[in-house]
């Protein structure tokens, strides 16, 4: 099956930040979360794939179209919301709608009159006079019925409450099963990640420090108390360790050395996607 979205040695200096080298491969039919600490370079990966920043080296292609060249027919395939629009502040919902259906040629009324309803947006209130997750949401509601086969949203629950956390994930599942599609979303919310989301790209300090199936990744990590002291040697898989305390990454080998130590385990547990997440940003 053909890639949606392609970057090769992608790179970027912003100051004293260096982004990448970045290789990504973005398959249809899947759901992928881009996340980091604040400064990682998310929402600047975000805007290069956007063409909305040029990269010093490396390429983007999007259904096999450079995004660097003079061919922006992408651009009508791609549905982008940023963390922050600009210009929307002086209309209202009803105007903002009026601008932005035109724009695309598969924009969907249904769609965008659902998700009005269930979030009971003001549509006649200026979108600068909302509260950020009331703009959040009419920004969404402007996003989704583009209906692009490649939906990216920067940070889009960060203002939000958990009931409409919640109500936006299930519209995404509802517009994921309409075609063959494709989400990116920056967050660092584990619980939005965590009911949505197929793959993690983890970037730490402008590196991609891994592309991980988030089922796979949950399942592999594990946590074990012991009744005696840890040995000084370090335990195959150990992440970390305090006192009687674990985190492995390879349980099975972990496990393992256990038992051939006759090393008594007391209780062990997974961890959560966020406490996962955490570890993996935290290492070197």
């Amino acid at each position: 099956m053909e890639a949606f979205a392609e970057i090769s040695e992608l790179k970027k200096q912003i100051d004293d930040f260096r982004l990448g080298p970045i290789d990504l491969t973005i398959e249809p039919g899947t759901i992928n979360a881009l996340v980091g600490n604040n400064g990682s370079g998310k929402s600047t990966l975000i805007k290069l794939m956007m063409d909305l920043a040029t990269p010093d080296s490396g390429h983007i292609k999007i259904f096999r179209t450079r995004t660097d060249t003079s061919d922006e027919t992408w651009k009508t395939k791609v549905a982008y919301l940023p963390q922050t629009p600009i210009g929307y502040n002086p209309y209202t919902g009803k105007d903002l709608k009026a601008i932005t259906a035109p724009m695309y040629p598969d924009w969907d009324d249904e769609v965008f009159a659902e998700i009005a309803g269930k979030f009971h947006l003001p549509l006649d209130k200026k979108y600068g006079k909302l509260s950020q997750g009331m703009q959040q949401k009419l920004s969404l509601a402007l996003t989704i019925p583009r209906n692009a086969p490649i939906l990216i949203l920067d940070e889009p629950t960060s203002f939000m409450d958990i009931p409409s956390k919640e109500l936006l994930m299930d519209i995404l599942t509802r517009w994921m099963d309409q075609g063959e599609r494709t989400i990116i979303m920056a967050s660092h919310q584990a619980a939005d990640i965590m009911k949505l989301t197929d793959y993690l790209f983890v970037l730490q300090d402008g590196r991609m420090n891994g592309v991980f199936e988030k089922d796979t990744l949950v399942s592999s990590y594990k946590q074990y108390w012991l009744s005696t002291p840890l040995p000084n040697t370090t335990v195959p898989g150990e992440i970390t360790r305090e006192n009687q305390h674990i985190i492995s990454n390879q349980p099975e080998q972990t496990e393992a050395f256990f038992r051939e130590n006759h090393l008594p385990v007391t209780n062990r547990a997974a961890l959560d996607l966020e406490e996962i997440i955490g570890l993996l940003l935290r290492q070197p």
